[in-house]
């Protein structure tokens, strides 16, 4: 059939068209090949954005699920608001999807850098966050009705429509692999914006040149030049994301930052103040080179002066290396095993010589064999058995997290511990987060363990909670320290296991997957104080 793109204009569709084929025309396959790949990358562009937010939000507020969950409702309230205005916006389609995309290469393009600043330097990132969803949200939601109605031109309504949603999925699905897999681990959140939005402005570009001729001279020169200066602040933006990411980077911290990372489950900074090196995850401070001793000699001495054994050794997260450091001070142990989900955190304590420092090489003993899996598959897939396992897992801050803190994870990992072996825990703040701390206690009881809940001062912390776990009653009296320490001693260690009466508390109902008690005790406990 012959092509006779002159068709495509942006008039008036003949009302009469849809229903019986009457001034329909065929594509060419350019023009088809064009419009198949513009639908598909309006999905795709569209879910990252939406996940770009999400994610930012999660590593600035905390709390994933909560902001996933904003972030997706008010996206697609918007999507709404935006598919019913596109009613407004007469039957000039081509112009209108050009626009469209335009937009939405600069908006969502500029989004996260301009998150990010915000963040940093005022107090409106919320307000600021939701303008942003709810702007790119009804751009989306404006950009099916203007491809419906162009394609109805070259196929039936129904026909049309089915094949929008079919690629507008299909894009929406490769969103959601390259997200995690090739954009957040490779580019980062801040450079992933930028490049999304620039093939944003390139399928505008393209579709304007695929239908040059349905536009005016006019239209073309301003919708190509606008596009060509937002492909040039967007690349400037790329080019510079480095030196721009440093002051923001100093306004976070505050300290020299030394090393960002930006790998698929977290980011990961390590900054230096004068002798300290501090490491953050996601934005949480993870440990302080001036007092990690403090909370290390804590989470591993008392259970290891408890197990008569030290053959077998589980640690579950501790990609820092830095509680596998206390734990080879036992020369009787035989083997650590450390499960952390993250290898670049495991690799990096294993090669950045600032980690090493810290850790002294733990990572790199032959004693120790490092597992990058998550510690539930790990504890339901393996069948051994461990006569210490010490869970270093950073504060159940959402839902992923809290089922590591659960009543069914807990029974797991009772049935990997040796009929005389111990476990431990830390349990966060029993003064910040008391509720969460006694959670933990009482959901380890709950899981048929016997449990001695003690708490250490660690300056940079504060008050900090831990819980030793075991198949038997445990007699706090019998822990004495077997290797060199320079935070506990002998004489202090009854007092661990004291706590003062405005952080006792009665018992708590335990946590499970089902009802994930221990996060909303902790969101609870920290709100006041962040």
């Amino acid at each position: 059939m012959a092509t006779d793109a002159s068709s495509f204009t942006d008039g008036p569709t003949d009302p009469a068209s849809p229903a019986s084929g009457a001034g329909r025309t065929a594509l060419s396959s350019r023009q088809t090949t064009v419009l198949v790949i513009a639908v598909f990358a309006a999905g795709l562009c569209s879910i990252v954005y939406e996940l770009l937010i999400g994610t930012a939000s999660s590593y600035f507020l905390g709390n994933s699920i909560q902001q996933f969950s904003i972030t997706i409702g008010l996206f697609m309230a918007s999507m709404g608001i935006g598919s019913f205005m596109s009613r407004l916006l007469g039957e000039r389609v081509l112009g209108t999807f050009v626009k469209v995309e335009l937009a939405l290469g600069l908006v969502g393009g500029v989004s996260i850098p301009a998150l990010y600043g915000i963040y940093a330097y005022t107090d409106l990132y919320y307000p600021a966050m939701v303008l942003f969803i709810a702007v790119i949200g009804t751009l989306t939601g404006l950009e099916i009705p203007m491809l419906v109605l162009a394609m109805r031109r070259f196929f039936a309504l129904e026909v049309s429509l089915s094949n929008i949603l079919s690629l507008d999925y299909l894009g929406a699905l490769a969103a959601t692999l390259l997200f995690p897999f090739a954009l957040l681990p490779l580019l980062g959140t801040f450079k992933s914006s930028l490049v999304t939005g620039a093939l944003n402005i390139v399928i505008a570009l393209v579709v304007l040149r695929a239908f040059s001729a349905q536009v005016s001279s006019g239209q073309r020169i301003g919708f190509t030049l606008f596009g060509l200066g937002g492909l040039v602040g967007l690349g400037v933006l790329l080019v510079f994301s480095s030196a721009l990411m440093r002051p923001w980077h100093h306004a976070i911290y505050d300290d020299q930052v030394l090393l960002v990372r930006q790998s698929p489950y977290q980011k990961i900074v390590i900054t230096r103040h004068r002798s300290d090196l501090r490491l953050y995850l996601n934005g949480n401070l993870q440990f302080s080179s001036l007092d990690e001793y403090r909370y290390h000699e804590a989470l591993i001495h008392p259970a290891f002066s408890l197990a008569p054994s030290h053959k077998n050794v589980l640690v579950l997260g501790g990609g820092d290396g830095i509680a596998t450091r206390e734990i080879l001070e036992y020369k009787d142990v035989g083997s650590v095993t450390d499960v952390d989900l993250d290898p670049a955190m495991t690799n990096l304590a294993r090669d950045n010589h600032l980690l090493r420092g810290i850790n002294k090489d733990s990572f790199r003993s032959p004693r120790v064999h490092i597992e990058n899996r998550d510690a539930w598959v790990f504890a339901k897939k393996s069948h051994r058995q461990f006569n210490v396992i010490v869970i270093d897992l950073p504060d159940p801050n959402d839902t992923s997290l809290a089922r590591l803190y659960s009543l069914e994870f807990y029974a797991l990992l009772a049935r990997h511990l040796a009929h005389d072996g111990v476990l431990v825990t830390q349990a966060t703040s029993p003064f910040f987060a008391k509720k969460a701390f006694w959670c933990i206690a009482d959901t380890l009881h709950a899981a048929g363990l016997h449990v001695a809940p003690y708490h250490a001062d660690v300056p940079s912390f504060g008050d900090w909670g831990f819980v030793l776990a075991a198949g038997f009653p445990i007699d706090v009296s019998k822990i004495h320290l077997r290797v060199p320490t320079r935070y506990l001693d002998n004489a202090m260690l009854p007092r661990l296991f004291e706590f003062p009466r405005d952080v006792r508390i009665a018992s708590q109902k335990a946590s499970t997957l089902d009802d994930p008690i221990v996060l909303r005790r902790y969101l609870e406990g920290w709100k006041d104080w962040q």
